[in-house]
């Protein structure tokens, strides 16, 4: 399969998470890692918000980046103009195209929602604007309507049509079965948005992919409104290697760049998350530890150097005495085997009873009194 394009919307959808406001060197510095990683596009911010964000957007173009940067626009010429005005020369515009959201959020029709597509893309290809055109809500719509919609971004001069999954209700099924019947039926470029109500958004993103679609909404650590949308790390990592795509992604700086953001946005990391979580490379069962020592790959489904992590053998309740001989080598310490099984006994009994992990200095610690004590015992 051929590589994905990602526009990334960690400044836009991404800051969109309640509570989230990241300052204007933060946004800088998250569009420069993200241009450190060859992520292609960078959906920078609204411009017509106000002189703030048409500043902060104007900086991130003047940074002169390798991706492209790329203004998020409703369906209105007066926000394009907006975007014009703050340097933008590659836009995103956004539409209703569920009859849910036409009739109950805009009061209109199917009718004046293609009038006003084609006013405002007429409009776009007239000022020379590489446009995107996303249809909110599109999991939802009618496909009919969906490919007229998709039909008509073509005929005025739109690039591609971005497939919004807003509420996050597909499956990986049905994403599919829609993003295949869209390119089939018009044969357009296809961008798709997922979010992750429902736990599918990487799924529903790279689902998607293998239907045909060629660019990739994500947003770093996966921000966004409600539960978020596709993350970044895992759509690339997913990507490379669980569909073996071809993949130009520099991605050793991934865990660097969801650190911070994490700190920026306030966002904690879980420890279990996937790709960049603490936990992704951390092994504590016997079974685990014995199979990485041997070769980290029976338990790892790729390097942790990839993403610029490091694996961790840890120890608790569940450890074996191969973890333990493998640390107490590393600190210069050979132990027998008696000791070693003792120590084994040891170090589950304090893990249960605290209900944590033992560090290495503990270990050192219980494993110099044991073989006092069994000095001892020879002795007399």
């Amino acid at each position: 399969m051929k590589g994905i394009i990602i526009d990334d919307t960690t400044l836009r959808d991404g800051e969109q998470t309640p509570g989230v406001c990241f300052t204007r060197e933060e946004k800088l510095e998250i569009a420069r890692r993200l241009d450190s990683i060859g992520v292609q596009e960078i959906e920078a911010g609204i411009p017509v918000m106000g002189r703030d964000e048409a500043e902060e957007f104007s900086a991130i173009l003047d940074l002169g980046l390798d991706a492209r940067i790329i203004a998020w626009n409703r369906a209105m010429v007066d926000d394009v103009r907006a975007s014009i005005n703050a340097g933008a020369d590659s836009v995103e515009i956004s539409l209703p195209v569920s009859d849910i959201q036409i009739k109950s959020k805009l009061g209109r029709s199917r009718e004046w929602v293609l009038k006003r597509l084609k006013t405002v893309l007429d409009f776009c290809t007239s000022k020379g604007l590489y446009t995107s055109v996303g249809g909110e809500d599109a999991s939802r719509g009618d496909m009919e309507f969906l490919i007229e919609y998709a039909k008509t971004i073509k005929e005025h001069g739109g690039a591609r049509f971005r497939f919004c999954d807003t509420v996050g209700v597909l499956d990986p099924f049905k994403t599919y079965e829609m993003v295949k019947t869209i390119i089939d039926e018009t044969g357009s470029d296809i961008e798709v948005h997922t979010h992750n109500d429902f736990g599918m958004a990487t799924a529903n993103a790279l689902a998607a992919v293998k239907a045909g679609a060629r660019y990739v909404n994500t947003t770093v650590i996966g921000l966004g409104e409600r539960a978020g949308n596709a993350p970044l790390e895992e759509v690339i990592m997913a990507s490379r290697h669980v569909y073996g795509m071809e993949n130009p992604f520099n991605t050793t700086g991934l865990k660097e760049l969801a650190d911070y953001v994490s700190a920026a946005s306030g966002r904690r990391i879980e420890p279990y998350r996937p790709i960049i979580g603490e936990f992704m490379f951390t092994h504590e069962s016997g079974i685990h530890t014995d199979g990485v020592l041997k070769n980290p790959a029976n338990y790892e489904p790729f390097d942790p150097a990839e993403v610029g992590s490091s694996r961790k053998l840890v120890l608790g309740r569940h450890s074996g005495t191969g973890v333990l001989k493998h640390k107490l080598m590393l600190m210069g310490v050979k132990p027998d085997e008696l000791i070693l099984r003792r120590l084994l006994g040891e170090v589950r009994s304090v893990s249960s009873k605290g209900k944590r992990l033992l560090n290495d200095a503990e270990l050192m610690d219980m494993y110099n009194k044991l073989l006092r004590e069994s000095e001892m015992a020879k002795g007399a």
